[in-house]
């Protein structure tokens, strides 16, 4: 059960605690995170749903968390709930850590690039506008992408036909309508119409998945580097570039995948370390703590910063026995999460950020995936060669979202 899964999971308790009657709350959360215990639980993972639930429901929190804890101990794949200080409901899930991140590994290589992709939206039609700009075009283009990942129908508009280049060069739709007169400032939908900082010059010369990267990755308010001395790290095949570090991550993994097939061994999900004990579980960095708030996740999970940090075996060491791979695998398992939350805010950037997280988490992985002079392929080395597919994997279908190619020879 993915960190995704076990939220759902906790939410169905809720609602069925309210459904029939024993939880009196007249607004349900969309949403209930989950997160490792923090100093005093145990357990796989913990949420704070009973503490946020108690006043709205006019009763204690530790009387919420066992009403939980009754209904979430009859759910497959949960092996005990146990409520802790003030409120605190602590899950553990059938299975070790090595058969969690077995299971999360086929999930992901079982639905390929469509891995993260939901029905949540689907049946709803969400309008976009945007102004007659290439950056707004393409960010349209991508919200979309990732709407329709999620099950929605997007219906884009924009204010003036798009350019020829646009359409060339960008890869943005030719028939999207103009049905709204330049300059008005009004779309014909729900949303408001998509105005990011425009690109200080013409993007086209980067080509496309260049481009897209440069007009994407920003956060829609903040001004592209396009056009100015920086433009062109772009285009570079370096460490300081975040869109380089990406593909490049994810060309390394179909030649390891290539590489092992001519060893003569295949992926298996499974174990990194011979002995099956390395700490591998999907956790994130920090404690959950009882702060009242929304229980929706605002961010994107445990992103790194883009940085320039080096795409090597540098830094936080291979993965061998006794190594760790908790950020890649956290990572992985916050996709699906990443991709609602993108599609929530209408926010590509976000994917991107997350795309340069997994690609810079993945990189202390890739030395200790082949075998080494003399050494045999163990169940380790098809358990680490399983993970770092599952991980290319996820590239992969992330830059497809943001209409990027993904190469396989870099």
């Amino acid at each position: 059960m993915t960190p995704v899964e076990l939220s759902r999971t906790v939410l169905h308790a809720v609602r069925r605690a309210v459904d029939e009657g024993e939880l009196a709350v007249a607004v349900l959360p969309e949403r209930v995170v989950v997160a490792p215990p923090g100093p005093g639980g145990c357990g796989d993972y913990a949420t704070n749903v009973a503490l946020q639930l108690a006043r709205p429901a006019g009763q204690p929190a530790p009387a919420v968390a066992e009403l939980l804890r009754t209904r979430l101990l009859r759910t497959d794949g949960i092996s005990d709930v146990v409520v802790t200080g003030p409120g605190f409901l602590n899950i553990s899930l059938d299975g070790g850590a090595d058969a969690r991140l077995a299971r999360l590994v086929r999930d992901i290589l079982r639905a390929g690039p469509r891995y993260g992709h939901s029905d949540t939206l689907a049946g709803q039609t969400v309008e976009l506008h945007a102004a007659h700009d290439a950056r707004a075009v393409v960010l349209m283009d991508a919200v979309a992408r990732v709407l329709r990942s999620q099950g929605a129908r997007p219906r884009l508009t924009c204010a003036g036909p798009p350019e020829d280049a646009w359409v060339r060069i960008l890869g943005v739709p030719s028939d999207i309508p103009s049905d709204i007169p330049a300059g008005t400032g009004t779309g014909t939908g729900t949303d408001a119409p998509l105005r990011p900082v425009p690109a200080p010059a013409d993007p086209t010369p980067l080509g496309r998945d260049a481009a897209r990267w440069a007009l994407l990755h920003p956060a829609p308010h903040d001004r592209p580097h396009i056009g100015d001395s920086r433009s062109e790290q772009h285009l570079a095949q370096r460490e300081t570039n975040p869109l380089f570090r990406v593909r490049y991550a994810h060309a390394r993994t179909r030649a390891l995948l290539r590489n092992a097939a001519d060893l003569g061994f295949t992926p298996e999900p499974g174990s990194l370390t011979p002995e099956g004990d390395g700490p591998l579980t999907p956790e994130g960095d920090g404690p959950l703590t009882p702060e009242p708030g929304s229980l929706t996740p605002e961010g994107d999970g445990p992103l790194t910063p883009e940085g320039d940090g080096p795409l090597t075996p540098e830094g936080d060491g291979a993965v061998t026995a006794g190594g760790d791979a908790q950020g890649l695998i956290q990572l992985l398992a916050d996709h699906p999460r990443v991709l609602a939350a993108t599609a929530a805010h209408r926010a590509p950037d976000r994917l991107a950020r997350h795309l340069v997280a997994v690609a810079d988490a993945l990189a202390p992985l890739l030395p200790s995936v082949l075998p080494l002079g003399d050494e045999k392929p163990s169940a380790a080395h098809r358990a680490r060669l399983a993970l770092a597919e599952a991980a290319g994997t996820v590239l992969a279908g992330g830059l497809s979202l943001l209409g990027i190619d993904a190469p396989e020879h870099l």
